[in-house]
């Protein structure tokens, strides 16, 4: 794998994503620090052309419009969300189980 850090070096390791205490005297910037550093660098994989943004902006604007004219359904704060949305994927056949810990 790819050795965390500004360095484009190879390292042998377990799969183990804890970083932060794996890797800790190795600089690890954000993802925002790296994506400007690749733009200093000159490397553009990370970004469009602006024809293509352009595009972009012509097709999804006539959509942006339609779901600008929808009233978002109202929720209780730190709440899962809408009840409507429970309805919803109750209705399909999926049951949502309290206990479950991510």
């Amino acid at each position: 794998v790819k050795e965390p850090g500004l360095a484009s070096k190879p390292v042998q390791s377990e799969l183990d994503l804890s970083y932060k205490s794996r890797y800790e005297e190795i600089y690890s910037p954000d993802a925002y620090t790296r994506l400007l550093l690749e733009a200093l660098r000159g490397n553009q994989e990370n970004f469009v052309r602006s024809d293509n943004l352009l595009e972009s902006w012509k097709l999804f604007t006539p959509l942006l419009e339609e779901l600008d004219k929808e009233i978002p359904l109202e929720y209780r704060y730190g709440s899962r969300g809408p009840q409507a949305a429970d309805d919803k994927v109750h209705s399909i056949g999926f049951h949502y189980d309290p206990e479950y810990k991510w």
